[in-house]
Formats: C-alpha cells, sequence, structure tokens
C-alpha cells in the first residue's frame, strides 16, 4: 500500500497533521453547535428545524466554495492554510461571545456561516496541495490516510465535545468551553502549517491577484475543464448519490433519537446519536483502509459500485428498524460506503484534472456533494413522520444506490477511467515535492 513510505515524506507528515488537528477542531465546533441547537431541551427537533440547522451548516460550502476553488489556484496553499486556520480561530472566539450571550437565533447562523465559509477555503486547500507531496502512484493511498484520518479526527472531537460539554454542565455554558477549545485545535492548525515550505503545496504557476471577474471566469473554466474529463465528472456524480443517501440518514437519524427512542430526554437523545457517529466514523475508517486493496482487484468504478449497493441496502434496512442498534448499523455501513465511494472518486479526479484547474474542480466537487446532501436532508425531514419511522424511506435509499452503480458501471465501459492502482514497488522518495479530495462531510 505504500503506507510507510507516505508517512516518511515530511511534506506529507505536515500536512496531515495540520488537517487532523483542524479538523479535530470541525468536531469540537460541530458538537458544540449540535447540541446548542438541535439538542437543548427546549428545541425539539421538528423537521423544519432539522433541515435548516443542516441547510445552515452546509450553505458556506456550496456558496463560498466555487470562489475558493479558483483563489487556491492562484494563491500559496501553505498560506492559506496559516492564515485561514488563524482567521477562523478568531471568529469562533467571537462565536463563542454570541453562543454566551444568549443572542437570537439569526445572529447565530450568521456567525456559524461566516465561520464555516472561511472553512471551505481550508479544506479545499489541503485537497488541492496534497499530489504535491504523495507521488501520483500513491494517490489511492493517500486519499485513503489523509481524508479518513480527517474524518476520524472530526468524529473524535465531536465526541469530545459531547463529553467536555457535559463535564462542564452542559447549556450553554458548556457549549462555549467546547468552541474555546476548537479555537485551541484552529491555532495549533496554523501553527503545524507553518513548518512547510511557503511554496510546497502549490500551484505550480506563479500566484498573481485575482478580481472577482476573473475570480467568475475561472469558475467557468474549471466547469468546462471538467466537463472535458468524463471519468471525474462521473466520479463526482457517484459521490452525490451517496450523499444523497447520506443526507437521509442523518435526518432520520436526528428525528428517531428524539422523537422514538427518547422523546422526552435530551441527553439521551445525544448519546444515542453520539454512539450513531461513532459507529459512522468506524465505518468510513473500514471503508478506507479496505479500498486500495479491493480498487486494485475490482477496479475503481467495480468498487464503487458494490461497496455502494451493499453499504447502502445494509445501511437502510438498519435504519428502517428505528432502534439504536440499527442506526449503528446505518452508520457504519453507509460510512463504509462512503469513504470507499470517496477515495477512488477523489483519486480518478486527481488524476484526471489538471494541476491548475484542480483547485475549482474540488470547489465545485464540493458544491456538488453539500447541494446533494442538502435534498436528502430536505426530502427525508419534510417526508418523515414526527418520530422518525419511515420503512419506504429507507426503500428510496435503496433505489437510489442501486440505480446510480448502474449508471456508473454502464457509463465507465462505455468510456472507461484509468486504472489507478498502487504499485508497491515503487515509493515517493523523501524529498519528494511540488508536483486533490473534497472537504469531509461536516456531519456524520
Amino acid at each position: 500500500m505504500g503506507l510507510r513510505e507516505i508517512l516518511g515524506v515530511r511534506g506529507f507528515r505536515l500536512l496531515l497533521g495540520s488537517r487532523l488537528t483542524g479538523q479535530l477542531g470541525d468536531g469540537l465546533l460541530q458538537a458544540s453547535l449540535a447540541t446548542f441547537v438541535l439538542f437543548s431541551p427546549e428545541r425539539q427537533p421538528t423537521a423544519a428545524k432539522v433541515a435548516v440547522a443542516f441547510a445552515i451548516l452546509l450553505l458556506p460550502y456550496s456558496v463560498v466554495g466555487p470562489f475558493a476553488g479558483v483563489l487556491i489556484d492562484r494563491w500559496w496553499r501553505r498560506t492559506i492554510l496559516v492564515r485561514a486556520n488563524l482567521l477562523r480561530a478568531l471568529l469562533v472566539v467571537a462565536l463563542a461571545v454570541v453562543v454566551g450571550s444568549g443572542s437570537g437565533d439569526l445572529v447565530l447562523a450568521i456567525s456559524v456561516l461566516v465561520v464555516l465559509g472561511v472553512n471551505r477555503f481550508i479544506l479545499a486547500s489541503l485537497s488541492a496541495g496534497l499530489p504535491h507531496v504523495v507521488a501520483d502512484r500513491y494517490l489511492v493511498t493517500g486519499n485513503a490516510l489523509a481524508p479518513t484520518a480527517g474524518t476520524v479526527a472530526s468524529v473524535v472531537g465531536g465526541l469530545g465535545g459531547v463529553a467536555i460539554r457535559k463535564a462542564a454542565g452542559g447549556g450553554d455554558a458548556g457549549s462555549v468551553i467546547v468552541l474555546l477549545c476548537a479555537v485551541a485545535a484552529y491555532v495549533l492548525a496554523s501553527l503545524v502549517a507553518t513548518r512547510l515550505r511557503p511554496t510546497e503545496l502549490g500551484p505550480d504557476d506563479d500566484t498573481e491577484a485575482e478580481t472577482v471577474r476573473n475570480v467568475v471566469a475561472g469558475m467557468v473554466e474549471g466547469v468546462r475543464h471538467l466537463s472535458q474529463r468524463r471519468p471525474a465528472a462521473r466520479a463526482i456524480g457517484l459521490v452525490m448519490v451517496h450523499r444523497v443517501v447520506f443526507g437521509i440518514a442523518v435526518a432520520l437519524a436526528v428525528i428517531q433519537v428524539r422523537g422514538a427512542l427518547h422523546p422526552d430526554d435530551a441527553e439521551a437523545a445525544i448519546g444515542a446519536l453520539t454512539v450513531t457517529t461513532a459507529g459512522a466514523g468506524l465505518g468510513a475508517f473500514l471503508g478506507a483502509v479496505s479500498t486500495p486493496r479491493a480498487s486494485r482487484y475490482f477496479g475503481a468504478v467495480r468498487w464503487s459500485a458494490l461497496a455502494l449497493v451493499v453499504g447502502v441496502v445494509i445501511g437502510a434496512i438498519g435504519v428502517a428498524t428505528a432502534t439504536l442498534a440499527g442506526l449503528v448499523v446505518e452508520g457504519l455501513f453507509i460510512g463504509f460506503a462512503g469513504q470507499a465511494v470517496k477515495v477512488c472518486s477523489d483519486t480518478v479526479v486527481q488524476e484526471d484534472v489538471d494541476d491548475d484547474r484542480r483547485g475549482r474542480v474540488f470547489s465545485l466537487y464540493d458544491v456538488g456533494v453539500n447541494v446533494a446532501i442538502v435534498v436528502g436532508l430536505t426530502g427525508a425531514a419534510f417526508t418523515s413522520p414526527p418520530d422518525g419511522r419511515a420503512p419506504l424511506i429507507s426503500l428510496w435509499m435503496i433505489a437510489l444506490a442501486v440505480v446510480g452503480a448502474w449508471w456508473a458501471l454502464t457509463a465507465d465501459r462505455r468510456d472507461p477511467a484509468q486504472s489507478y492502482a498502487v504499485d508497491p514497488s515503487s515509493v515517493a522518495p523523501a524529498s519528494y515535492a511540488p508536483i486533490d479530495p473534497p472537504s469531509e462531510d461536516p456531519l456524520l
């Protein structure tokens, strides 16, 4: 797999360290906001509240993403990691003040949107910079390790945030303490990024100032470039299919833990969702570990399709039971499917897209992914009964996965993607330098 060799590259270790600390902070931030918005005793998660809360989490990724992509193809990505992490640390301090003051929902929503808008630059830069510190033949392994480790760090941050909030007595005061822990994580992520060389993460071309007009033009160019790379476009489409299913699963899980499992106990509901999230994190880890070898055996597209169908079918059956065990099964298998599809698709996109277009294409990728999650969330939130028991919606999850897998396999036979196998006999040297996948999902 080349794991030892990749970890031997200094630039990759530093990039991974910045990702891990930053996404640990993301998990802390999300835990604080989830407990504050959805799981306070006085805030019963109705369909509208679930849809709006998660739309707020995802909106910045869709609105800011395209502009971030063009800019990170012009700005030094190491500089973005250093400065944007410090900026979001300052913004989370302001967010803690908002939460502590008991400001209205509108002020809170605006504050969250600003923080997550900055986050978009960081995650896209991490993705676009990865091929500069990992040799092409090791991109499958790099995509399996870095984003998955980031997802695990986010899950750990979320679990830790729940524990810290509870130890601090819960309520808004506990949420503020969790937010301040996130601030410390973001500052550390910035410090780690300073150890990278200024130009180590690219872009390859000289940097230059961008006007808004150039940003829009660059965005259009990114769309045009992607339209010419059909394997990459299909890879993004398959991830979007999974993310619609993922959005449905998240909505049903949130509604079930409060409506069916713990209607009168907010703390127990938090615990149930925490266990479900841990299951999703474990599933993502297993998907990442198995995918490099499985993709070499089956091929990236066939393995993606197989993992999608098997994972979603079992996960949908789990959520249909409306039990805690069923939710854990849902998280485990849908998390597995999501990471398997994502690792393969990220690699296809990285190899199929030119470096000077990679940032904007991955930002388009992010837009598509997050729009898909919002579609799934909104559809499930407004069609699910108040207790979240919805077997018919589970059938829709299965149907989406089967149709998506059939489409990907059929199209790939007509216009195949390259075979991105990992060659274990060749490794990136320790001095490997300037030669990426979308951000981790900000939910389960």
